[in-house]
C-alpha cells in the first residue's frame, strides 16, 4: 500500500456480496473485500440491543474496520411541531447512544428541510438544536461526531457553506460531504470538475482549517437529478461523475477521511471496489510508483 494513502473505503450498508446475516458478517466481509469501513444503515430506526453492540464493535476492532452510523432518515432539525421536533432528536441521540456503544465515531443525518423559511432563520435554528444535542451527548460522555450531510435537493436544508459552518460553530459537529448530491442539488449538471471540486475543498480549509481537511467523510456515488435535484443513485457506469478528477483533488488537497460508497444493487461492492482501485492508482502515478512490472510489455 502506498505511504500516501489516506482514505478508508467502504460501503453504506452491508455490500450485497456479503454471505451471511448481520452486521458483524459485513463487517468481516468488508475486510476480506480489502476495504477499510462499514457505514452501518440505521435509516428507518434505532432498534438495537446494547449486546447486539458490543458484538458489532468486537468485530470492528477484530477485523480493524472502522464504523459510521447513518441515522435514521426522519430527522429534521427544522421539524415545524414541538411533537416532531422531539421525535427527531430522539432519533438522532438513539443513533448517537447506540453507535458510540457499536465502536462508531461518526454519526451520519440528513439535518432537514427549509420549508419555506429564509435559510439564515433555518441555519440559527439547526445551530441551537445541534448545541443542544452535542450537550446532551457530552454531559452521557457519548464521544461521537455528529455529521450533518449535505443534500441533493434545494428545498433540503445541507448546502456545503451551511455543513461546514455548522461544523465551526458547534463543537462535536463536522461534516458528511455528499458529492454526488452537491452534483445533483442545483440540476443543472454542475459541480462536476476538478475545479470545482478543489473549490469545496478550499471551502472546507478556509472555514476548518487544514486539520479539517484531514477529519473527512464522504458519500460518494453516481446519481442521476432532474432540475429539481437529486432523483437517484445510479451505478459508475451509468453515471456523468468525473470520479477520477474527484479522486485527484483528494490526493492534491492531502484529503484524509473515510469514503462511504451508495450503489444501487448490484453494483455496491463493484463501485467501492473500483473507487479505491482508481484512488490507489493515482497516488502512484503521482507518487513514482505507477511503472510498469519488468518484462511488460
Amino acid at each position: 500500500m502506498n505511504e500516501h494513502d489516506t482514505i478508508r473505503f467502504g460501503t453504506v450498508g452491508s455490500p450485497q456480496t456479503t454471505n451471511a446475516s448481520g452486521t458483524p458478517a459485513a463487517i468481516a466481509h468488508i475486510r476480506a473485500l480489502g476495504l477499510d469501513h462499514l457505514e452501518i444503515a440505521w435509516v428507518q430506526s434505532v432498534r438495537v440491543s446494547d449486546e447486539t453492540c458490543a458484538e458489532i464493535k468486537a468485530a470492528g476492532e477484530k477485523h480493524k474496520v472502522t464504523l459510521s452510523i447513518h441515522a435514521p432518515y426522519y430527522i429534521n432539525l427544522n421539524s415545524q411541531t414541538s411533537e416532531l421536533m422531539a421525535k427527531s432528536d430522539e432519533r438522532l441521540l438513539a443513533a448517537a447512544r447506540k453507535g458510540y456503544l457499536a465502536g462508531a465515531t461518526e454519526i451520519i443525518f440528513h439535518p432537514g428541510s427549509y420549508h419555506s423559511q429564509p435559510p439564515e432563520q433555518v441555519y440559527e435554528r439547526a445551530k441551537e438544536k445541534l448545541l443542544e444535542i452535542t450537550a446532551i451527548l457530552k454531559k452521557e460522555k457519548v464521544k461521537v461526531n455528529l455529521r450533518p450531510e449535505t443534500m441533493g435537493k434545494g428545498a433540503m436544508f445541507g448546502t456545503l457553506d451551511e455543513v461546514v459552518q455548522l461544523s465551526k460553530d458547534v463543537p462535536g459537529v463536522l461534516p458528511c460531504i455528499d458529492w454526488a448530491h452537491l452534483h445533483a442539488r442545483t440540476g443543472d449538471g454542475t459541480f462536476n470538475t476538478y475545479e470545482e471540486f478543489a473549490a469545496a475543498l478550499e471551502t472546507v480549509k478556509k472555514v476548518l482549517g487544514q486539520k479539517g481537511l484531514e477529519k473527512l467523510h464522504f458519500h460518494i456515488s453516481g446519481i442521476a437529478y432532474t432540475s429539481k435535484g437529486e432523483k437517484a443513485h445510479l451505478p459508475l457506469n451509468e453515471a456523468d461523475i468525473r470520479y477520477r478528477e474527484l479522486l485527484q483533488a483528494f490526493i492534491d488537497y492531502g484529503v484524509k477521511a473515510t469514503a462511504a460508497i451508495e450503489a444501487p444493487l448490484p453494483f455496491h461492492t463493484a463501485d467501492a471496489l473500483t473507487f479505491q482501485a482508481t484512488y490507489r492508482r493515482l497516488l502512484d502515478i503521482k507518487y513514482g510508483d505507477g511503472k510498469l512490472e519488468e518484462g511488460a510489455d
